[in-house]
């Protein structure tokens, strides 16, 4: 009489881990995905996950205190997987963001579908450019295949360890600021050298209006930039995938 209910908590522990995981999750937990979508895609990974587990699961009859904790550290589990692939996932948007502050676009915002809120239209642009090559090269995979080894690593009914996890996610948020800011290096030192010859040319002819020209050629200059930043989106993939192989506690 107890094997059901147990199998039926088993089943609940996995679909916990699996909704937090998506419920954050870039491009999968974004508004524009409809919620119906949402929830049939959770329940049939978490059917597949439940009978295809490659670590077989053993728990005895828990205590309603033992079932909440047990809950409690699916849901953290899911959503500290989760939290990485967004931080190396932002990468992307704060490059963006950077290169739109040094063109002085600062202040133009659009709504982003992905998630309901005021984002740049620049750091928007390059973020779906880079979520249509991640998809082409088959980052969703990837994203499953790292649910998968969570379940190796942190078997279901076992308290993961705080620690580890957030350590893992605050190594991830460092990695992010150096990566944007790496990437964004390129655009920095072309705006840079654009100041220092505004400023030659202050000197040399103080009649011009220098911050009059300086606008025109910041965007002209923040555009022609993104042009050749562009190709790079792709590489960065593969890259995406090594931090991810560097950051995640697998």
């Amino acid at each position: 009489m107890e094997f059901l209910p147990v199998k039926i908590f088993i089943f609940t522990l996995i679909l916990t881990r699996v909704s937090a995981f998506f419920l954050v999750l870039p491009i999968f937990g974004a508004q524009a995905v409809p919620m119906q979508l949402k929830a049939g895609f959770v329940i049939i990974l978490a059917v597949f996950f439940a009978v295809f587990l490659p670590v077989p699961l053993v728990i005895n009859q828990p205590q309603p205190l033992e079932m909440i904790l047990m809950l409690a550290s699916e849901a953290s589990c899911g959503l500290m997987f989760a939290l990485i692939i967004v931080c190396i996932f932002s990468v992307i948007k704060i490059a963006g963001e950077i290169a739109e502050r040094e063109m002085g676009l600062s202040l133009s915002e659009v709504l982003d579908p992905m998630t309901g809120e005021n984002s740049k239209p620049v750091a928007m642009f390059l973020e779906m450019i880079f979520i249509l090559f991640f998809l082409s090269a088959g980052g969703h995979h990837l994203v499953l295949r790292v649910l998968h080894k969570s379940f190796i690593i942190f078997t279901p009914g076992t308290f993961g360890n705080i620690s580890i996890m957030a350590d893992a996610v605050i190594n991830a948020g460092s990695a992010m600021l150096i990566a944007a800011l790496r990437l964004s290096a390129p655009i920095l030192g072309a705006f840079m050298l654009l100041m220092i010859t505004l400023a030659i040319l202050a000197r040399i002819a103080p009649e011009m209006n220098i911050l009059f020209l300086s606008f025109p050629m910041k965007v002209a200059l923040g555009f022609m930039m993104l042009t050749v930043f562009v190709p790079f989106l792709k590489d960065f993939v593969a890259e995406f995938a090594d931090w991810m192989a560097k950051l995640l506690p697998l």
